[in-house]
């Protein structure tokens, strides 16, 4: 099984939980932490192609940024382009954890969904 690329904020409890199942489930991951190591605009355009998420599922919508720059109309009304290039521009605006596998991008903890995709 290949190395999965594990993107984190490590102050965050979810993030925490998650880190935590990987190890206990010998998930072989690579991590690195959100706020330092920003995901790229072309990272971000290939990983919500390969999640088969709408673009609206990686936003922290919990997140000061979020609020502050009211980000919950921009989401409805920008194009992909400028939504890709808002969650580029900050690590705390990207929703967390994210799991990038061979075949799949999984978007914040879901103990059955990563069972199911991870195992």
């Amino acid at each position: 099984m290949s190395t999965k690329l594990f993107l984190q904020y490590p102050k965050c409890s979810t993030c925490r939980k998650a880190a935590k199942w990987l190890k206990e489930n010998n998930i072989d991951i690579a991590e690195r932490d959100i706020t330092k190591d920003n995901p790229t605009k072309q990272e971000l355009s290939e990983w919500i192609k390969k999640s088969g998420l709408p673009i609206s599922k990686f936003f922290n919508t919990s997140g000061r940024i979020y609020k502050e720059q009211n980000l919950k109309d921009k989401v409805k009304s920008a194009s992909e382009a400028e939504l890709i290039d808002t969650l580029a521009s900050d690590g705390m605006v990207v929703k967390r954890p994210i799991v990038v596998a061979d075949n799949d991008v999984l978007v914040g903890f879901n103990e059955a969904e990563w069972n199911e995709k991870l195992k």
